[in-house]
């Protein structure tokens, strides 16, 4: 058969991403180009599926760079003459597009009430591990000092062993989350300044990382959640979402974390303030996925104003994104020395120890420190409770749903114990 008609014939096994990527590679003349794919089996991944694969393609190279038995599947890159050999086998259910994902405190933090829970209720995420699925965690001091609490770090890029981050993203973000101010006496603290963090890098140098890598990650998050006690998975990356959370594979990955117990923070992305702009895998409907506010540097979340670049909703299926929203303009946070950020956006360090950067990406681990305190307080919550408690205390910013969501996340009710109007 020639392309075009194999591609029609199984049009049903081939998510649209790929379909899409195979019609332009015809128009391009590239048919000798690999493809990088998920084949996922419809059933259980077994070694004899494994075998009778490896059988049906017979010489046609398919070398497996992930197995992830989260979601039945294996990752490869393959030819496209490979590919149609797969879709013709009939323990494949599906194949996808491996695609790429891509990276998207000292007002913020008081801003949404945090800050006051930590001098009046203690709660600094104390007993909590807030994974962050990211580019890695440089042991900065304010994560370091007084103790070390970098509990865990696993590496699917470079598969080193102890914790760095050749980009500074990751590093940025577990600040965000769980700085405790102590290269800043105390300036720039995240919501959670007691929290663990485990670092899970997936993302590359140049912050972008495949579908199956961040799979892998949540996958290791899941298997390993009881021994480093983790509760909180965050993710400040994204990239298209597809037609439906059911057809999107790192969705279907999020929501088995979520199943697992363990509560999932995701960026909205950065592509507002057009409708429908919600990346994956911030569609994913049990996630708490969030968008960011300019705080405009005061306290109070009355003056808080909705970022222009904040994706919105609806998501697909017509589901209300984002969940809720945070402070993400400017905010500063942690410098990972000598990673690309640090020397690329060097007019943005604010001293020798920190950053600035805005977006969806760091407004979401800001959440997960309010989460963590959360979960310090009430540590039975399930996810789904911990998310409903975050939207029904958001501060109402009159804005739409798909704009806002419930509003800004708002801590200030666990002070007080009373709903916030």
């Amino acid at each position: 058969m020639s392309d075009s008609v194999w591609v029609r014939h199984y049009a049903a096994k081939i998510n649209r991403p790929l379909q899409h990527k195979l019609r332009n590679s015809k128009k391009n003349a590239r048919k000798s180009s690999v493809v990088p794919v998920i084949v996922q089996f419809r059933h259980k991944l077994t070694p004899a599926r494994m075998q009778a694969l490896q059988k049906h393609l017979g010489t046609h190279s398919f070398q497996v760079k992930h197995k992830l038995h989260l979601l039945n599947a294996v990752s490869s890159h393959v030819s496209v003459k490979c590919l149609e050999r797969i879709c013709s086998c009939g323990e494949v259910g599906k194949v996808y597009l491996d695609g790429v994902k891509k990276a998207s405190l000292n007002i913020a933090t008081p801003s949404i009430g945090s800050a006051a829970l930590q001098q009046t209720r203690g709660l600094t995420g104390k007993g909590v591990h807030i994974a962050i699925i990211d580019t890695g965690v440089y042991p900065h001091p304010d994560l370091t000092r007084p103790f070390n609490r970098i509990v865990a770090f696993k590496d699917f890029i470079n598969h080193r062993k102890k914790p760095y981050d050749d980009n500074g993203h990751g590093t940025h973000i577990s600040g965000d989350a769980a700085g405790n101010g102590w290269s800043s006496k105390g300036k720039y603290r995240g919501p959670a300044p007691e929290a663990g963090i485990v670092g899970v890098k997936v993302l590359d140098q140049y912050g972008e990382g495949y579908d199956s890598t961040i799979i892998k990650g949540i996958e290791w998050c899941i298997a390993n959640r009881k021994r480093l006690r983790l509760r909180i998975l965050s993710m400040s990356f994204g990239g298209p979402a597809a037609a439906s959370p059911e057809e999107d594979l790192l969705v279907q990955a999020a929501e088995k974390a979520v199943k697992a117990g363990l509560t999932v923070v995701i960026s909205a992305g950065n592509s507002g303030p057009a409708a429908r702009t919600v990346d994956s895998p911030g569609i994913s409907p049990s996630a708490v996925t969030v968008g960011a506010v300019n705080d405009r540097r005061t306290i109070t979340q009355a003056d808080d104003r909705i970022t222009p670049y904040s994706s919105r909703g609806p998501a697909p299926g017509g589901k209300v994104k984002p969940d809720i929203v945070a402070p993400g303009e400017m905010i500063t946070s942690l410098l990972a020395p000598g990673s690309r950020l640090a020397r690329q956006q060097a007019g943005l360090r604010v001293g020798k120890s920190y950053i600035k950067l805005s977006g969806t990406s760091v407004s979401t681990p800001i959440v997960s420190g309010a989460a963590a305190q959360l979960l310090q307080l009430r540590p039975c919550l399930t996810p789904k409770q911990v998310k409903a408690a975050l939207k029904r205390n958001a501060f109402r910013l009159k804005l739409k749903p798909n704009t806002a969501g419930s509003g800004e996340v708002n801590m200030r009710f666990l002070d007080c114990g009373k709903k916030r109007k």
